[in-house]
């Protein structure tokens, strides 16, 4: 059974022109979206109508190799700004015309410091406290 989280994305390029004290995301257009949390998936993947109510402009093309070992090309979006578990970060994204809901990978997992508890079947953060960073 996979496990969803709801999170919000926004187009970083409007968090970025958002006036001092706005409050993100309320203040900006964004969307709350489900997404299948997938540690075996490496990246962010949106429906492709998410994109497009954000204005999220292409940078390019992947290509996608799905569980089935089928490929295809897909579009690849930069500066998506998005809120999981009251963390915050900017990412790229794969886009979908036929999903529905969104796929959270390892890199975004990563990124916020998040780890998948199959005990409990949900994510939580690592600390607490905040995101913790390993340096050598």
């Amino acid at each position: 059974m996979p496990n969803f989280a709801e999170f919000e994305v926004a187009n970083n390029s409007a968090v970025l022109k958002a006036r001092p004290g706005t409050k993100i995301p309320e203040g900006i257009p964004h969307l709350r979206v489900s997404g299948i949390i997938d540690s075996g998936a490496t990246r962010l993947v949106l429906p492709q109508s998410v994109a497009h109510h954000l204005q999220l402009v292409p940078s390019g093309k992947v290509r996608v190799v799905y569980a089935d070992r089928r490929s295809k090309w897909r579009v690849k979006v930069q500066n998506v700004w998005l809120r999981l578990l009251g963390r915050e970060g900017v990412s790229s994204a794969i886009l979908e015309p036929d999903r529905e809901d969104a796929l959270i990978g390892a890199i975004v997992m990563e990124e916020l410091d998040l780890l998948v508890d199959c005990t409990a079947q949900r994510l939580r953060p690592r600390d607490p406290k905040g995101i913790v960073a390993e340096i050598e």
